[in-house]
């Protein structure tokens, strides 16, 4: 399809400071915000329940697998903290008042893989192992105990598998950490975004990564090629996966019993808002569908993109979504915020987001640094450049929503556990003089 990038800046002028790199705020006209209604373009919320009772069969052999679940006895769940003295940071950077709490959402302490996928991949992956242990009798059925997944027996099953992927790394860091630990073979495509450290870590676990001097979408498609045609080749489909899709949507729940115990309300007096860096769309998208199961129109979700690969706010905006990328806008879809840096959003997700999601921003490079040195100077906490991008929202949401004073906010951290001493310092410094320059 021949995109006429001209009409589309004509018909949305927004585009016009896309295309000149400028940070922008895209409210979707088309969310449904009071009417909506399960399920969602034939998306129905049993997917959940389906990934929720899953992972629970799983929680004793992850156990085992991984000690450092013993905490949480097996389970893949994050802290929600707050971080009061980032809110005044925020409101003295922007220079603007933030009303309502924030909190941190720390899917980058997520245990293994130290970030968000650790949902969706684990989840995909598990679910591959317990139909092969199914359809070889291993298990006799879903309640007995997985533990037995470890045995010799059970990895000679899953060495005759193959699972590969595209990632731009922390995609790849989960589906490789567990698809070894259970036995698969396993090879990640990763993309020229994709940073060493990440790389190296998968060889060091016995993963084989393939490089690419290209973006995430070519990783993807020689991913994809390699396993057309092998019956013993499973491919992680990261821009059209339901099971990916519906790891990521447990979430939601996870995140109701914190707000639960925190004693936090949502309600049509107590409105929620929830934050969500966007790469091809999969994680935040099934975060966004679980909340929404949950919370209906008391849940606000809002999508953030760095300013050189905004792609699913190219793809919503148009309705044109996989057939459209950031370099047809002359974007460059290079970004500090490697994870983030894909040039097209998912099909799937971007359709079922018409539906549900309240908006997209996008940030600079130098506010993610910039932000990014903030919240360790004044919280001590790091994150990853890509899991800043929601520290925004809050200022965004204040600035438009009049009723936003009784609200929480939550922004969602999507990794950086896993980054590696010298490059924090490395990353820290830029922020720092980032902060400079701005003042």
């Amino acid at each position: 399809m021949k995109v006429e990038i001209n009409e589309l800046v004509e018909r949305y002028p927004i585009l016009q400071q896309v295309m000149l790199k400028k940070p922008v705020l895209w409210e979707n006209p088309d969310c449904k915000r009071e009417q909506l209604t399960f399920p969602v373009k034939g998306v129905d919320q049993d997917i959940i329940e389906d990934a929720t009772e899953r992972l629970r069969r799983f929680k004793p052999l992850l156990q085992e697998l991984f000690p450092e679940l013993n905490e949480t006895n097996g389970e893949i769940i994050s802290p929600l903290t707050t971080i009061p003295n980032m809110k005044e940071v925020l409101q003295n950077f922007y220079n603007t008042k933030i009303n309502g709490s924030i909190l941190l959402k720390r899917d980058d302490l997520l245990p293994i893989a130290g970030s968000i996928k650790a949902r969706g991949g684990f989840h995909e992956v598990l679910a591959f192992a317990e139909t092969l242990a199914l359809d070889h009798q291993l298990l006799q059925s879903k309640t007995d105990d997985y533990r037995q997944l470890s045995s010799e027996k059970s990895k000679a099953l899953f060495k005759q598998y193959h699972i590969c992927v595209g990632s731009t790394g922390n995609l790849g860091l989960s589906i490789g950490m567990i698809s070894s630990s259970l036995g698969f073979n396993v090879t990640v495509h990763m993309s020229q975004d994709a940073k060493k450290w990440k790389k190296e870590l998968l060889r060091h676990h016995g993963v084989k990564v393939v490089e690419y001097q290209s973006d995430y979408s070519v990783a993807v498609e020689k991913a994809r090629n390699e396993s057309e045609g092998d019956p013993k080749t499973y491919f992680v489909d990261d821009e059209n996966s339901i099971k990916l899709f519906a790891g990521y949507s447990v979430a939601a729940r996870e995140l109701k019993n914190q707000l639960d115990e925190l004693g936090i309300k949502v309600d049509d007096q107590h409105h929620l808002y929830v934050y969500l860096p966007c790469g091809v769309g999969g994680g935040p998208g099934g975060i966004t569908y679980g909340l929404k199961s949950i919370f209906g129109k008391n849940v606000s979700c809002y999508f953030a993109e760095p300013i050189h690969s905004p792609c699913m706010l190219l793809g919503l905006l148009t309705k044109l979504h996989h057939q459209i990328s950031v370099q047809d806008f002359q974007l460059d879809n290079l970004t500090e915020a490697d994870g983030l840096a894909v040039g097209k959003p998912s099909k799937f997700v971007g359709e079922l987001m018409e539906d549900l999601l309240n908006g997209i921003y996008t940030i600079s490079d130098e506010e993610l640094l910039s932000l990014e040195y903030a919240l360790y100077d004044n919280e001590k906490i790091f994150l990853e450049p890509s899991a800043l991008a929601g520290m925004k929202g809050p200022v965004h949401v204040s600035a438009t929503k009049e009723n936003s004073g009784s609200a929480t906010h939550i922004v969602w951290a999507t990794g950086g556990s896993l980054v590696p001493d010298s490059m924090k310092q490395s990353l820290l410094t830029k922020g720092k003089l980032c902060i400079k320059e701005e003042k």
